[in-house]
């Protein structure tokens, strides 16, 4: 096998990361070539060029307005689909909380000041507020990480999963894809482990079929899935409101949206590109773009996503195996240096890929955009102060009468 993974590497220009291979143990020695065997070398293949995009254009959204009408029979056609098991929930979870200061699962964050209160508790709440009107519970898959998965795990049955079913919850871990330097060469985190790093949040749903989980949905004969980040404290899940006007629309796949606080605003916004459902990145409109407005006056790229999605399954089976473009983002990154030693750069010195859920509504035939009150679904605790952060969170759950 050795010989065959060698071949391989030299082929590719990659020898180097067998280099400390004789140094190394029997069982360490298997460990890594076992390890480079699954490797995901397509990655190297990625030269950074930026996306083609199609023919940008505003995409209508079901507003707060015409769901206040409709509510009722969205709730109802809601409630049913989760009564009747076909509503599963999936959390992306992987990420650690280094932005605020904090070592641990983000998760795991206490954003109580007088009480302990955690972000999976919060979460946890809201959902169960739904399992409690619903009187069904909802299968709940926690997506983690290679360096976070222990740790939640652990954390989540020291706290009995804050009064969450544990026979209804399920852990699958993120697939990993390797880092490169910046001459595009694959890096060691360590003489027999090659560095990775997770594959982003567009590759939920290959990892949780690569994990076995995909047996548990077909088993619970669920059709759809609720997936959303862990960094938003007030993220409904399983809203049966939004559940029931999916199913209703006769659409493939939901986003929940916000109406932008400004034109200007740093977000991801549901748009049509060739007339399919599309998000365009902040970064990429155009100042024509960020100001244009409809008839009414409201802005034409209006709808900001939060990352709350719903997806029916037998379209996400559909599109596992097309290819989701690799995102590159320039990271510091641990690595063992020339002189077999791990070092830990001051700047940034390599690339991680990731893919993006965003890129999977792309995928889609059809999605209803579905605005929901941002001050009661959406606060980011993305940084430890400023926009998007622990203070500004806390200060929303306060509005929403939640005791700190």
């Amino acid at each position: 096998m050795k010989n065959v993974i060698s071949e391989k590497l030299s082929i590719l220009n990659q020898e180097h990361i067998l280099r400390y291979y004789k140094e190394l143990s029997e069982s360490e020695q298997e460990k890594l070539i076992n390890q480079i065997e699954d490797l995901d070398f397509s990655v190297l293949d990625e030269t950074g060029a930026e996306e083609v995009r199609g023919k940008i254009e505003p995409l209508y959204a079901t507003t707060l307005s015409e769901t206040e009408k409709n509510k009722e029979s969205y709730r109802k056609t809601g409630i049913e689909a989760i009564r009747n098991g076909k509503v599963g929930c999936v959390l992306l979870a992987g990420g650690q909380g280094s932005r605020l200061g904090f070592d641990k699962p983000k998760g795991m964050f206490n954003i109580g000041v007088d009480r302990e209160l955690y972000i999976f508790e919060c979460l946890i709440n809201n959902l169960l507020e739904v399992v409690k009107e619903a009187n069904a519970w909802i299968p709940l898959f926690i997506m983690t990480s290679e360096d976070n998965d222990r740790d939640t795990r652990e954390f989540l049955e020291k706290h009995k999963y804050f009064g969450y079913s544990g026979d209804n919850v399920f852990f699958f871990v993120q697939e990993q894809l390797p880092t490169v330097d910046v001459k595009g060469r694959l890096m060691l985190s360590a003489k027999d482990r090659v560095s990775t790093a997770p594959n982003g949040n567009g590759g939920w749903y290959a990892s949780m079929v690569k994990s076995g989980v995909l047996k548990t949905l077909n088993k619970c004969n669920i059709e759809w899935l609720n997936v959303f980040a862990v960094d938003n404290v007030l993220q409904r899940m399983a809203d049966p409101c939004f559940i029931g006007a999916v199913i209703e629309s006769g659409k493939e796949s939901g986003s929940k949206v916000v109406a932008k606080a400004a034109p200007e605003e740093r977000v991801g916004v549901m748009c049509l590109e060739d007339g399919r459902p599309s998000i365009v990145e902040y970064y990429e409109m155009t100042d024509e773009m960020i100001t244009a407005r409809e008839a009414d006056g409201t802005l034409s790229y209006n709808w900001g996503v939060i990352l709350n999605y719903v997806f029916r399954i037998d379209r996400l089976n559909d599109i596992l195996g097309m290819h989701l473009p690799l995102h590159r983002a320039f990271k510091k990154v641990k690595c063992v240096d020339e002189n077999g030693n791990i070092s830990t750069p001051d700047e940034p010195n390599a690339y991680k890929f990731e893919t993006l859920v965003l890129d999977m509504v792309k995928l889609q035939d059809s999605c209803l955009a579905y605005e929901v009150d941002r001050s009661r679904e959406f606060a980011p605790v993305k940084n430890s102060t400023g926009v998007d952060s622990v203070d500004s969170a806390r200060e929303l759950l306060r509005i929403n009468g939640i005791k700190l």
